[in-house]
């Protein structure tokens, strides 16, 4: 059984009075990781896959270790189809940069959602203009929920891509991904999964979604920032270009020609972000020792618990479907900006996000310039959402 106030007690920030809430974001992290960074860079900081010394072999261990249990941890079939990157963006702009740049031709089509994040949205939208390409946009229905139907309309045999998202960072909305990219498959399109807000938060198996790609972010999960993954299926990946060109994403070099290296180094010049990978290890070994499972009922408890405490404020209004929607609770105050309510937050040393959160086509699509959002991860307890109610009382009546 998840204990959140004994796992708390792993977390120094979270140890300082401080009511975290902005998970969505970032999450907070565990001493174990901090110290894996220390461990790092006081006993074996070299760099990797070049040095014949024992120091630079350890690294070199520890940093495909992070790959190998990273590859398990989303039910990849090899290691060499997980890319270390930056960030999801990153991973993202890779795919839109190789395997798009290489297979979208004048008149394809791309489908996106009307909930995407910018760094799932305008990769595709300056995809489609270079290659004269059209860009389509999965409906919103009026309960937060994408329009599933109109999804199945507008997917058509140009359609040669499908980029989703497993979940909104603003609304909480789950879509039906692997429905979804079954119909895709039907019609020959490549699938793209943006799992940056749903990896940290459930079980993730690339298999059974059947995605071509899928990225995700290691500091939205316990992992320090800087480390972004890419997983793409072997078979893609050897037939795509390299993204950048330089140190290590070659075998061999002369004077006017090169010869790119092995999976999964191709895609990653230059020396990396050794320690951060390497403490990534272990954030995933935290997740796992509190079960993927456990963390999702319990976002769904706090979810429930935080509408109901919310939702008895008339001035409220809530941006979150009535299910399928994960640890994220969205909404606005009448006639009381975003971010002043976010400023009394802080006050109160509640940290909350205020803005349009990446998603302004999303924001005209709800008509409103922001949102105040509320997320929640497994360190978060029922004590938290009272204090934040009590910080949103607080509120109603600075402006009333």
């Amino acid at each position: 059984m998840l204990n959140p106030k004994k796992l708390k007690k792993d977390f120094p920030l979270l140890g300082q009075n401080l009511t975290y809430l902005d998970n969505a974001s970032t999450t907070q992290k565990p001493r174990q990781v901090i110290a894996a960074l220390k461990n790092y860079y006081e006993n074996f900081n070299a760099n990797i896959h070049r040095g014949i010394y024992k120091i630079s072999e350890q690294a070199t261990a520890a940093y495909e270790q992070t790959r190998e249990h990273t590859a398990k941890f989303i039910g990849a079939h090899h290691a060499e189809e997980i890319i270390f990157t930056r960030n999801t963006t990153e991973s993202i702009n890779l795919v839109a940069r190789t395997w798009g740049e290489e297979n979208i031709k004048a008149g394809d089509e791309i489908i996106v959602s009307a909930m995407e994040h910018h760094s799932n949205l305008v990769p595709w939208q300056e995809l489609t203009k270079r290659k004269k390409a059209k860009l389509k946009i999965i409906p919103l229905k009026d309960n937060y929920t994408l329009d599933f139907k109109e999804f199945k309309k507008i997917l058509t045999p140009k359609t040669k891509l499908l980029a989703i998202s497993a979940m909104s960072n603003v609304l909480g909305t789950i879509p039906p991904v692997k429905e979804m990219i079954r119909e895709a498959k039907k019609i020959g399109a490549v699938t793209l999964v943006d799992g940056a807000q749903s990896a940290a938060h459930g079980i993730t198996s690339v298999q059974d979604l059947d995605c071509d790609f899928f990225a995700f972010s290691g500091h939205k999960m316990l992992g320090p920032t800087g480390v972004g993954i890419l997983y793409a299926r072997k078979k893609i990946l050897e037939k795509m270009p390299p993204f950048l060109h330089g140190g290590d994403m070659v075998k061999s070099v002369s004077q006017f020609s090169a010869e790119w290296n092995d999976l999964p180094w191709k895609f990653e010049a230059g020396t990396p972000n050794i320690a951060d990978v390497i403490a990534f290890n272990e954030a995933l070994k935290y997740l796992e020792n509190i079960g993927m499972e456990e963390i999702a009922k319990h976002d769904q408890k706090l979810l429930k618990f935080a509408k109901e405490k919310f939702s008895k404020h008339p001035q409220i209004t809530l941006y979150s479907p009535k299910k399928d929607s994960g640890g994220i609770l969205s909404f606005t105050i009448k006639d009381i900006h975003p971010h002043d309510i976010a400023q009394i937050f802080d006050s109160e040393n509640i940290c909350i996000r205020s803005g349009h959160h990446c998603c302004q086509p999303l924001m005209e699509k709800l008509k409103i310039p922001a949102t105040a959002r509320l997320s929640f991860y497994f360190y978060n307890t029922q004590e938290d959402i009272e204090k934040a109610e009590k910080a949103l009382t607080k509120t109603i009546k600075t402006f009333r």
